[in-house]
């Protein structure tokens, strides 16, 4: 008697594999990490490995002797897990914050929900916005770059999205702050403070489009996302200019690319269908700009896909796929 296996999503029909594309991820993310080490040093190093080391022991631990079943993780989605939450925190944070981090991201946010595929939020993100709650302080501690390479100690200096919210909460114009405000250039190619894996929009995009030409991601979600992002701020800049900075700097500014491409795209954790797709991307861009604009917090990529994220279920409902055999 044939026995069938029951397994949760991504049930993906095609010549990819699970580990085929976790190790594309890792690819797709290779010039962004290589773009932080040059600016970051051995800092980014340090935290990388302790945070992808981390991940991956949780879950082989949590596996073999609290699930009682064959470790995965080979598979390579630790990994990425790991490697996305070093990418969404300063290189200066402590490691035993990492190792925290990691243990939210994958043995509450994961391996609580029944391991891959099953898990309803993101855990690189879930990790991050716990740091971020638990340990504000190191969490917006961001090391300037340019700095001795074998350095682990760090001079901190604000974001360009702080620098913003702080400069127009107190009062002052776009055109007043653009002396302080880094330049386009520099934020494209990375020379801005920031955490490992947003400061390198040029570095994010080529693994970007890695990712788009090897089938690993579709265009819905990035371009959804980010062209929401785009309008809305836009609407805002030609109403009020000296208020509502232009829509290139949201773009270039902060985790926008890096949330958008590397994190919204989550298989599990976001829309099937590709209508599906384009609604949470909307939301993403709409939540994102928000919170950005009126929120406590100059950073709002983080807590706008984890809404989507729990709003996933719904679109799926009201957007299904057509039935195979069915008109």
């Amino acid at each position: 008697m044939n026995k069938l296996t029951l397994s949760g999503s991504p049930h993906v029909h095609s010549e990819m594999s699970v580990k085929s594309v976790m190790w594309g991820v890792v690819i797709a993310l290779a010039p962004a990490f290589l773009v932080s080490l040059w600016y970051f040093g051995i800092s980014a190093l340090f935290i990388t490995a302790v945070a992808i080391i981390s991940c991956v022991l949780i879950e082989f631990l949590i596996q073999k002797y609290l699930l009682k079943e064959e470790p995965s993780i080979s598979d390579g989605s630790a990994v990425v897990t790991g490697l996305l939450l070093a990418f969404n925190v300063p290189s200066s944070l402590p490691w035993w914050e990492m190792v925290i981090g990691s243990l939210v991201a994958i043995g509450i946010a994961k391996m609580s929900f029944g391991g891959l595929g099953k898990n309803i939020f993101n855990p690189a993100l879930v990790g991050r916005v716990f740091l971020l709650i638990s340990f504000p302080v190191d969490m917006t501690s961001w090391p300037v770059p340019a700095q001795n390479f074998f350095s682990l100690d760090a001079i901190t200096g604000p974001t360009a999205l702080g620098v913003l919210s702080e400069g127009i909460d107190a009062g002052k114009t776009v055109s007043e702050l653009a002396t302080i405000l880094p330049d386009y250039s520099n934020m494209f190619i990375g020379q801005i403070g920031g955490s490992l894996g947003e400061v390198s929009a040029i570095a994010l995009l080529i693994g970007g489009f890695y990712m788009l030409i090897r089938k690993i991601i579709t265009w819905h979600i990035p371009v959804s996302y980010i062209g929401t992002v785009v309008i809305f701020t836009g609407i805002m800049w030609l109403i009020d200019p000296a208020r509502y900075i232009d829509p290139v700097f949201h773009i270039l500014a902060g985790g926008l690319l890096l949330g958008a491409i590397y994190m919204a795209t989550d298989m599990v954790s976001s829309p099937m269908t590709y209508k599906g797709m384009i609604i949470y991307g909307v939301g993403c861009g709409v939540m994102t700009v928000l919170i950005r604009v009126w929120g406590a917090y100059p950073e709002g990529v983080s807590f706008a896909i984890l809404i989507m994220n729990a709003v996933t279920p719904l679109i799926n409902k009201g957007f299904k796929p057509v039935l195979f055999g069915n008109k």
